[in-house]
């Protein structure tokens, strides 16, 4: 039993380790607490950044910066971010303009916290971006928002510590004026503290010069803005004096409210502008430099500005007038004037020589508008007037040193004042004035600006102040200048050509008002001649400037011959050529017409002058195309037939009104004949005829010899109507209305002259009964070639005398003519003698055929 129990439990003893029997060739399962390392992976997916969402579709810098992000880079403590971020809206409006009008407003209010910027890079570079970028972006819009919204911060920086950050904000302050004018007067009281304040400030102005004259050059924009006598005169020449004050509403819309505050303002500010320019006069004894050339001009340029505003304010009447007392002008007499002229101290060059005339004539500029309320003193003005004279007759020299721009520029500055000061000295000063003014008007270039400086200044000196030329009838001097400058328009006119239209209409409007005032010159005829035309060799016409002007330039040239005392007749015959040219307006042709017979009626034109110039027209005018019906629409497009219909009737009825018709119907009797017996075309012959139905009665003036000549060429014109003009029996066609206004002025000459009729059908039969060589010899045939043809023509003629119910009673008198007329057709077509072809053997039958229903119906 012992034996049992020791046996089960040992069966029921743990087993610590279980041996595991392997077969030979299995692989070894890895042991159990082995670390796997094998790594597995998988995609991870992440939802967008923020960042790059937000910035889809949006503008973006170079630097992927958008709009708000730039604006707020601007108010960083870092100056070159502050300066990048600039650059970078600037790249981004670049690129993207319409972001401007989009965030113009929020643009302008970050922005405008850097005009105080204590960086120089940064405010330069703000004030790039404004210039050029921003503001012109805005020009379209209304601007005044915009701009207003930098103002504050504007006058905050003028009033700032630093002197440069001071300086920029007049700099920003010319900028906002530039690209909206009516902000001055909204703040004109300020900004003239303003600039007067800096400009006492007169520790910079030998160091920076450069800051000093961007100031003065907004000062001088600023006061450009303010109404001026200069305005004021010019508005007065062109406009009606109840709209004169009117004028100016539109661009400065408060002037006139603020006048009182303006006027006291500047009234302080000249004084310092004077107390600023002598502050330079030590820079001219050493040399002049470009800046300090700037500062002085502008300095001087402000003081004229406020001069002129002075004199509008006296002018137009002000209730508070302003300061042209003693006071106010001695300071400009005693400082200012009594420096002229200013001269350097030893040789120059061309340049700086240059630079001190513009300074001594913007003195000048000031002097003048000054004496026309003050009375300065003899020996001032007489050295202003020697200035004057000098600059006229040296500066206008050709071999001058100075470039060509500079000396026009210092010349037009001063020729407005000429005709004030003739009319202000007397003696020989004025005899000087006007020899120097005469020699540069001459010897300048016509397309010069002085030229159109001089143009006006004639006007005023010629017209304006005729009577005080002729106050003193003893000096003749002043008579052959005035005529030698009028004399000297057409020569401008034919140097001008067409190269400079505006300057051209500016010459012929002188010219008009010259002339209405009974100052033009027969003598001037020869070159008005050539601003027409002239007659070249070999019969060809050299075309003036006249023809290639505008209609309003061509209508001013034709008015002012209106006013010669007498047209000869080689200018009527240069106005002519240009008539007949095809280039001319027919509106213009049919002007010029109306205006030469309106100066026939007063008497300016010979009656033969007027005569030959109408009935050239008539006889000359070319035809196109030649063709009564055009056969190509192109033809019918560029043809002028209508137009010398028109012609032709215009001309009928300038005759009619040119006296007693049995007078000048004899005149024209014999220049009629000569000019058909040319042979002219078709279309001309019956603008002749159509003139001489005109003025004749019933019966006929025509003389017998007249009659003769007269029945040779009217025979040939009938036949060439008929063989240009299409058969129709329909008169309604446009083909029976056209034979019938050809034929209409041979029907009323037979109506008037019977015997007239009766030598035309005798020449027709005369050409038929000859041989054919005599049939051809028809020297006044134009068209219509060979027998058949003229055999044709004179059968058609003779049905459309048969149509016509006056000349149908007419043929009644002359059957023997006709049947004359049928037995010389039928006599060549049964003719063996003459060689003639089957066709036109056959056409001569068609012929007899159709004649024999005339004779038919004569004899019934």
């Amino acid at each position: 039993m012992a034996k049992t129990k020791g046996s089960s439990k040992q069966q029921n003893r743990g087993i610590d380790f279980k041996k595991i029997k392997r077969k030979i060739g299995r692989k070894l399962p890895p042991p159990k607490n082995t670390t796997n390392t094998e790594i597995k992976s998988k995609a991870i997916v992440l939802p967008e950044q923020s960042v790059v969402s937000e910035k889809a579709g949006l503008a973006l810098s170079k630097k992927g910066l958008t709009l708000k992000e730039l604006l707020q880079h601007t108010s960083h403590h870092n100056a070159k971010v502050r300066k990048d971020a600039l650059m970078g809206m600037k790249d981004l409006f670049l690129k993207h303009p319409e972001e401007i009008k989009l965030h113009r407003y929020a643009v302008i209010e970050k922005l405008r916290e850097r005009i105080s910027d204590d960086d120089k890079t940064v405010r330069e570079n703000l004030y790039q971006l404004l210039k050029s970028v921003i503001l012109p972006g805005c020009k379209e819009d209304n601007q005044g928002p915009v701009i207003s919204l930098m103002m504050a911060y504007i006058f905050n920086a003028m009033t700032h510590l630093a002197i440069d950050i001071r300086l920029m904000a007049f700099k920003f302050f010319d900028l906002a004026v530039e690209y909206h004018p009516p902000l001055f007067f909204s703040y004109a009281e300020k900004i003239l503290q303003n600039y007067e304040d800096i400009l006492r400030k007169n520790q910079f102005y030998l160091e920076d010069k450069g800051k000093l004259k961007n100031v003065l050059a907004g000062l001088v924009r600023c006061l450009l803005l303010l109404p001026s006598s200069k305005e004021v005169n010019l508005l007065a020449k062109n406009v009606p004096e109840q709209k004169i004050l009117q004028a100016f509403e539109p661009d400065v819309p408060t002037v006139f409210a603020e006048y009182s505050v303006i006027i006291k303002k500047l009234k302080n500010l000249v004084p310092v502008l004077v107390n600023c320019f002598q502050d330079f006069l030590p820079v001219l004894h050493d040399s002049l430099d470009a800046q300090s050339f700037d500062c002085m001009l502008n300095i001087l340029r402000s003081l004229d500005h406020a001069v002129t505003f002075f004199i509008h304010g006296v002018q137009q009447g002000h209730p508070e007038p302003p300061p042209l007392d003693q006071s106010f002008s001695s300071v400009l007499l005693k400082k200012l004037l009594v420096v002229f002229p200013l001269s350097p101290m030893h040789h120059l060059s061309e340049k700086d020589d240059d630079r001190y005339v513009i300074l001594n004539i913007a003195i000048t500029e000031i002097f003048m508008h000054l004496s026309e309320w003050i009375c300065p003193p003899a020996v001032l003005f007489e050295k202003f007037l020697t200035f004057v004279e000098y600059v006229l007759v040296e500066k206008s020299c050709s071999n001058m040193r100075s470039g060509k721009a500079v000396r026009e520029k210092q010349i037009s500055t001063l020729i407005p004042f000429i005709p004030k000061l003739v009319s202000r000295v007397i003696g020989n000063w004025k005899n000087r004035l006007l020899k120097a003014f005469t020699k540069t008007f001459q010897d300048c270039s016509p397309e010069s600006s002085v030229k159109l400086a001089c143009l006006a200044a004639i006007e005023e000196i010629i017209i304006s102040q005729e009577d005080l030329l002729c106050t003193d009838v003893n000096d003749s001097g002043q008579f052959d200048y005035k005529i030698t400058l009028v004399r000297e328009l057409p020569k401008l006119l034919v140097l001008l050509g067409n190269r400079h239209p505006s300057s051209s209409k500016v010459v012929l409007h002188l010219l008009l008002r010259l002339g209405q005032r009974s100052l033009l010159y027969d003598d001037m005829q020869g070159l008005l001649k050539e601003f027409y035309s002239t007659d070249q060799d070999k019969g060809n016409i050299c075309y003036g400037p006249f023809l290639r002007l505008a209609r309003d330039s061509q209508e001013l040239s034709i008015c002012c011959l209106y006013y010669l005392s007498q047209l000869d007749s080689t200018l009527l015959k240069s106005i002519a050529s240009c008539c007949l040219c095809q280039e001319l307006d027919p509106f213009m042709l049919f002007r010029i017409i109306e205006v030469l017979h309106s100066t026939y009626k007063a008497g300016r034109i010979q009656i033969s002058d007027h005569i030959n110039f109408l009935i050239t027209l008539a006889s000359r005018y070319k035809v196109c195309p030649e063709n009564i019906f055009p056969g190509t629409d192109r033809d019918k497009k560029t043809s002028n037939h209508a137009t010398f219909k028109s012609l032709t009737s215009v001309v009928c009825s300038c005759l009619s009104q040119m006296g007693d018709n049995s007078l000048v119907f004899v005149i024209l009797e014999k220049v009629i004949l000569e000019q058909i017996s040319l042979k002219p075309p078709l279309d001309n012959s019956c603008a002749m005829l159509r003139i001489l139905i005109a003025l004749d009665s019933k019966p006929t003036r025509l003389s017998e010899q007249s009659i003769c000549t007269l029945s040779n060429v009217l025979s040939a014109y009938l036949i060439d109507v008929a063989h240009c003009v299409p058969e129709y029996n329909d008169e309604s066609t446009i083909h029976g209305q056209t034979r019938r206004y050809y034929l209409l002025p041979s029907f009323i000459l037979f109506d008037r002259s019977y015997k007239l009729l009766n030598l035309v059908l005798n020449v027709m039969g005369s050409l038929i009964n000859g041989r054919s060589s005599s049939l051809l010899s028809g020297d006044h045939i134009r068209y219509a070639k060979g027998n058949s043809s003229i055999i044709n023509a004179i059968v058609s003629v003779l049905l459309w005398m048969q149509r016509d119910a006056k000349v149908q009673q007419i043929l009644y008198l002359y059957k023997e003519e006709i049947d004359h007329i049928s037995r010389s057709i039928c006599s060549l077509q049964s003719s063996e003698e003459i060689n003639v072809p089957i066709e036109e053997r056959h056409i001569i039958k068609c012929a007899i055929d159709r004649l024999k229903t005339l004779t038919s119906s004569l004899y019934q």
